[in-house]
């Protein structure tokens, strides 16, 4: 069963949290987090990024970043910029985006959960981002952002949140991007004390986002174990931080892709090919979003289609044959334009559905991409059955939305 674990929190004061709350460290590339962190001291992007405090030739993994990183935590704190709570608390994270609210119980995950794999993923992860992480945390001796997991619902607890959340939040702002951002501190000790006892029959919890901020919190976490010859399983250590979000309250939105050249074939030939395994409809010039399960969008040479794949060329009864993204880098990817490994090809890349389907007409009309394919979102059901069965979801398959902001509440290990 689950582990949650109420924390004395690291938090801004109000009046700075906005401004200090940032995009997480892997949204944004180094010149990106110099532009946002510009006349803000405040920017956790100073602790997460620290290499925007450094001189642009220096390589960011380099041992003076994470340096900086641990002198820029300490910073903040002594300039009161992160002040801890004194007893430990239970949090609610919400978030608003397009009218649509979404509420988290921020607490600490186990180590032990992650080692046994009562926290499921469905992503590998590569060693150099893991460690790069790991560094982090071992130098900051903090979890400075959060991860995004999932949780079957329980009612119970949706009670307790909709209860809390109509008092006033302890934070409340809306971000650059238009999200909105509201935070509320559980200090009564009966609630909090009720929330893990409802939490801890969860069976499973879920990595929504943040795979390699997860793998280095428990490496990290199981390292420490590891050294410390009195380990009892109560340290700080043993724990850490993530926003836990029902399953109900969590919305997928697809991921597509963007392919440089066919393969050395014509357009006809390509849609000729494409037609043996897919219903194609010409849609004209007008963006076509698809609709179902299975229903492909394609941009090429101007025009949209619509690609349905033909039944007998998947397999629904397969957690990761009844993924259309398996279906594209099969019957598309792979056997007509040779893209093998979607980690390695520079042929193929990828644009989140955040930025919407012009985004992939306008790479393709500007020459830099040859054609274009949007997919129908995979579902919260599809990323737990993938999990439940231990498998793993092929590479770049979901982008959840909105992110979380980092900062809003830090977890230490000490």
């Amino acid at each position: 069963m689950a582990i949650l674990k109420a924390f004395k929190g690291l938090r801004p004061p109000t009046e700075i949290a906005k401004d200090l709350a940032s995009r997480p460290y892997d949204v944004l590339n180094s010149d990106e987090a110099r532009h946002e962190a510009k006349g803000n001291p405040y920017s956790l992007l100073h602790i997460i990024k620290p290499e925007i405090d450094l001189p642009a030739e220096m390589d960011v993994h380099a041992d003076p970043v994470y340096e900086k990183a641990a002198e820029n935590f300490q910073h903040f704190r002594k300039s009161g910029w992160l002040i801890q709570d004194e007893k430990d608390c239970l949090y609610i994270y919400a978030q608003t985006m397009n009218r649509k609210t979404q509420y988290g119980i921020v607490g600490c995950a186990g180590v032990a959960d992650y080692m046994n794999g009562i926290i499921k993923k469905h992503e590998l992860t590569r060693k150099d981002k893991e460690e790069d992480r790991m560094k982090h945390v071992r130098i900051t001796n903090a979890n400075m952002e959060p991860v995004f997991f999932s949780y079957p619902a329980v009612p119970e607890i949706d009670e307790i949140v909709a209860k809390i959340v109509k008092s006033p939040a302890e934070y409340d702002f809306v971000a650059g991007d238009g999200v909105g951002h509201h935070f509320w501190v559980i200090k009564d000790d009966a609630t909090i004390r009720k929330i893990i006892e409802l939490f801890a029959k969860v069976p499973f919890t879920y990595v929504a986002d943040g795979h390699h901020r997860t793998a280095a919190a428990a490496l990290v976490g199981n390292e420490k174990k590891q050294l410390n010859k009195k380990h009892n399983g109560r340290e700080e250590y043993n724990f850490f931080l993530a926003v836990h979000f029902p399953d109900n309250q969590l919305s997928i939105i697809d991921y597509n892709r963007v392919v440089k050249d066919l393969n050395g074939i014509s357009d006809q030939e390509f849609l000729a090919k494409l037609a043996v395994v897919f219903d194609i409809v010409e849609k004209g010039s007008e963006i076509f979003k698809p609709d179902v399960l299975h229903r492909f969008s394609m941009y090429l040479d101007g025009k949209w289609y619509s690609l349905t794949a033909k039944p007998g060329t998947f397999n629904d009864a397969d957690p990761i044959g009844v993924l259309d993204v398996t279906i594209l880098s099969q019957l598309v990817l792979d056997q007509i334009l040779d893209i093998k490994d979607l980690r390695t090809s520079t042929r193929i890349d990828f644009v989140g559905g955040i930025r919407g389907l012009g985004e992939l007409k306008k790479r393709v009309d500007s020459g830099e991409m040859k054609v274009a394919f949007a997919l129908y979102p995979v579902s919260m059901k599809q990323l737990m059955d993938i999990a439940d069965s231990g498998n793993i979801m092929p590479p770049k398959t979901t982008w959840f939305e909105p992110k979380l902001r980092s900062g809003l509440v830090v977890h230490s290990l000490e």
